[in-house]
């Protein structure tokens, strides 16, 4: 198989405009021998200053459309030359910065890029996505000569290609290859003609492209990346400990909430608590000035319930005193040592931060978690192998010999779980029944401290870290996959639907680093997206309570996002619930009558009004102001020079002047027509009756892109402003319909419907549906389906409802019956809905006029309820 990628989606898109945009008006670099430096260098060059950066910056923070509908507050000040791009995992920020870098080559001529990623993990991930991504891109960028690489320091031939070529070149590099003197990196070389590798590279200026650089924020990685001598460094995470003028946010929220991640439910594999025996659990041991104190966990009595609890201690403290349960006699504790993490107790035992929590009895309790797992992956794998998608499940464990000792625990446990479920008698038991347990298995335990660890299991590393499409095919007998915590940023998989979590220990690994291995959506065996809800949900099985688990992770977001920020929630996968069709709900005539109106399918067609596109584009044109290049003067006075030899200077004075320069102007009408999609001729006409097309000697490139993004903005709102649609004679048929699933928390049973429940998105939405089932002129409703859509020039559109209303009078007579469809939107939404909204809404209205449905925008039941008798 072949991972698609779609070049057009809104968030990712929206990323790249972001560090794109923040350097218009730079001239581009041409590969004339004007770029090549001392020692045959060919590096990267800005002519922005400054101010003008500032500029770009604080245009960029405030794009509303860039900016997913939220602006950044816009900096005061340029905070030097790095630049933050926040975007949740899972959707897609390797390709995002990838991409960037096409962008960047494409737009400025910029060509000298550094990948630095904290680990050999994260570097395999990134020439993974290099690879697959080529054919892709070649498309997209009409085959650019490009070439990437990691840097390997017994072939410095490629340091002399990354400094000395004027095509675009892709080095990755992990950051322990260059941050120490010993590297070869930072040595004189015969082969580099007694030049140090860092020499070279300095010289070109490199584009600094960051992966995950929360890990590079110590003094020596600041200066080790500060070596480089960057022209400016592009910073990437989903979970950044600072922001540097920060240029992009796509939050957990902003993903979550537009599903452009799998839906997270937990199920919470525990142990009643047995009063017979101590349940002791370390948190911390903390050491202040003069006090030293452990936080605990343990069951407490509160009257006549015994409740878990986390509690402050001290020396001299008795557990049993304080619990009153008869368990904890004889544990008082006697030494506490913050250095270790530990606490001893009197009776002699002693419990430690990183280590299991006294009592429980573990093995059982990953057993269980082990059968749950097995037992949801074969019935996620039975219904999901129809739509051509394999399912993965991944296990966390903490100490490596529980699995591949020969009297390892969790192997033995899944052997005999697995063996004993796929000879059930059961519909999704049938796949496995042939299937040997040791031919869905594979694992992954090497430490990435070095290069020589991963050598040592290279067929399990291959398929897990490097064969993501062999992964995913259905030749792969591999379902299940066992690691440890290494297996955190920089890996993850697309089809990864459960995450069983058999790791004792708290701080073993944060919960988003978790769910983060398997929150991207699915792909199917052709290697296309899968956007379906019903499909993209992650079970992550836990073996702590549902509240406890909701809670940590809820933490994490707070910590990331900021207080007062509501964080999204998991579901409980123990209340879900499936969503049943009521029986002959195909013979009810209402449900026959409103499927045989609304089922009808159109195409569309679009009628440009080619003179009104002209004469709006050329009024937006006419607003565009492109400057001359300038010349901008600055004195400085040096007040002082520290004992560090750094200066402290103060500028006094400033100045610019613009210069006239003759540049070889590229064909504009061909430019224009490529970036925008109309013919030439049309371009032309646009040009001709411009009132400032003489503005293109100023700066050719700013004015292109401009003039491009101003046609851009005009041609969308006439695509859909000329769509016309055609009834056709395909329709949606009523055998689509089918039980789905659902979330106790966001149900509600339903008198009125096809379903026995009604699944809801918002607040809005329950309320519409609970006052449509009191209303007794509604005959029937359904919350519409997914895959019910109407093509739009935008994207596919879903309608919220289908409703058949019986109209009475005053009387209670029965009148006339109307067959409608309706969207539903909040009262406190913004009142101007985003732009691309509006138009699907636009473009629903014209579908359904014409296949003579009534269709309509409300926020309320009660406004429904008075329009339909108003009208």
């Amino acid at each position: 198989m072949k991972f698609r990628f779609d070049p057009n989606l809104e968030y990712q898109v929206n990323a790249i405009k972001s560090a794109v945009r923040l350097f218009e008006g730079t001239e581009r670099l041409d590969t004339s021998l004007s770029l090549v430096m001392k020692n045959g260098v060919v590096g990267n060059k800005l002519t922005l200053t400054e101010n003008e950066l500032l500029k770009n910056l604080n245009r960029v923070q405030a794009d509303d459309e860039l900016q997913n509908g939220r602006p950044i507050d816009t900096s005061e000040e340029l905070d030097g030359m790095d630049f933050s791009i926040e975007m949740e995992t899972g959707t897609g920020k390797t390709y995002v910065y990838l991409r960037t870098i096409m962008e960047l080559y494409k737009e400025y001529g910029l060509r000298k890029f550094m990948i630095i990623v904290p680990s050999v993990a994260i570097r395999e991930g990134v020439l993974k996505t290099l690879k697959i991504t080529r054919e892709h891109f070649g498309k997209l960028y009409n085959n650019p000569a490009y070439r990437f690489y990691e840097y390997d320091s017994e072939n410095l031939s490629r340091i002399r290609d990354f400094v000395s070529s004027n095509t675009l070149e892709i080095m990755v590099i992990t950051l322990d290859s260059f941050n120490k003197d010993r590297n070869i990196f930072n040595r004189r070389m015969d082969r580099l003609s007694g030049n140090k590798p860092i020499e070279l590279v300095r010289a070109t200026r490199p584009i600094l492209i960051l992966d995950e650089p929360q890990n590079m924020e110590s003094e020596t990685s600041k200066e080790a990346l500060s070596n480089l001598n960057p022209l400016f460094k592009l910073r990437y995470s989903a979970s950044h400990r600072k922001y540097y003028n920060l240029i992009y946010r796509l939050t957990p929220i902003d993903a979550y909430r537009l599903r452009l991640v799998k839906k997270i439910e937990v199920a919470s594999v525990t142990e009643d608590h047995d009063e017979n025996n101590a349940y002791i659990e370390c948190r911390s041991v903390d050491s202040k000035k003069t006090v030293i104190s452990t936080k605990l966990k343990v069951y407490m009595r509160q009257g006549p319930d015994v409740k878990p609890k986390i509690r402050t201690f001290r020396k001299g403290d008795d557990l049993y005193k304080e619990t009153g349960l008869e368990a904890y006699k004889g544990f008082v504790i006697e030494r506490l040592d913050a250095q270790y993490g530990e606490v001893e107790f009197a009776n002699g035992i002693t419990v430690r931060e990183d280590e299991p929590a006294l009592g429980p009895d573990h093995k059982t309790i990953a057993k269980a978690q082990i059968r749950y797992t097995v037992r949801e992956h074969m019935n996620k794998a039975a219904e999901l192998r129809k739509e051509g998608i394999k399912v993965l499940s991944l296990f966390f464990i903490d100490q490596v010999k529980n699995y591949t000792d020969d009297d390892g625990y969790i192997r033995n446990s899944f052997e005999e779980v697995y063996n004993e479920l796929r000879k059930r008698d059961e519909p999704w038991a049938n796949h496995y029944k042939d299937v040997e347990p040791e031919d869905v298995q594979g694992s992954y335990f090497s430490e990435y401290k070095s290069e020589s660890y991963m050598e040592q299991d290279k067929e399990a590393y291959d398929l897990i870290m490097k064969d993501k499409e062999k992964l995913l095919s259905f030749e792969e007998p591999t379902e299940f996959i066992f690691s440890h915590s290494a297996l955190r940023e920089g890996w993850d998989n697309p089809n990864i639907f459960n995450i069983c979590t058999l790791n004792r220990t708290i701080s073993t690994i944060r919960k988003r680093q978790e769910i983060g291995r398997g929150v991207r959506l699915a792909v199917n065996q052709e290697g296309e997206r899968i956007f379906d809800e019903e499909i993209n949900r992650l079970t992550v099985v836990a073996n702590e309570t549902y509240e406890e688990y909701v809670s940590r992770l809820q933490t994490e977001y707070i910590e990331e996002l900021g207080e007062g920020t509501e964080s999204p929630k998991p579901e409980n996968a123990k209340k879900r619930k499936t969503i049943n069709l009521k029986k002959g709900f195909k013979l009810n005539p209402d449900f026959k009558e409103l499927w045989n109106k609304i089922s009808r399918k159109t195409y569309y067609d679009i009628n440009l009004d080619r003179k009104a596109l002209i004469e709006k584009a050329i009024e937006e044109i006419n607003k565009i102001k492109v400057p001359r290049i300038k010349i901008r003067t600055e004195k400085a006075v040096v007040e002082d020079i520290k004992d560090s030899g750094e200066l402290d200077t103060l500028l006094v004075g400033s100045g610019e002047t613009e210069i006239k320069r003759d540049y070889e102007l590229p064909n504009v009408s061909q430019r224009l027509a490529e970036e925008t999609s109309l013919t030439r001729r049309t371009i032309r006409k646009i040009l001709v009756q411009t009132n400032n097309l003489e503005q293109v000697f100023n700066n050719p490139a700013e004015y292109i892109n401009r003039v491009a993004a101003a046609i851009e903005k005009v041609k969308r709102d006439f695509l859909v402003k000329g769509i016309s649609y055609i009834e056709t004679d395909d329709y949606y048929k009523m055998a689509l319909f089918d039980k789905i699933e659902g979330y106790e928390d966001s149900l509600i049973p339903v008198k009125r419907s096809i379903y026995d429940y009604v699944k809801y998105d918002s607040d809005v939405e329950k309320d519409f549906a609970q006052s449509l089932d009191n209303m007794d002129e509604v005959k029937l409703y359904i919350k519409l389906p997914g895959w019910f859509t109407v093509p739009t020039p935008i994207g596919e559109y879903n309608p919220d409802w289908a409703i058949v209303f019986q109209i009475q009078d005053e009387f209670g007579n029965k009148k006339d019956k109307l067959y409608l469809v309706r969207e539903t939107k909040g009262k406190d939404d913004p009142e101007e809905l985003r732009v691309k909204e509006q138009h699907k809404i636009y473009c629903a209205e014209k579908h359904f006029d014409t296949i003579g449905v009534d269709y309509d925008v409300e926020t309320d039941a009660d406004e429904f309820y008075q329009k339909i008798y108003r009208d």
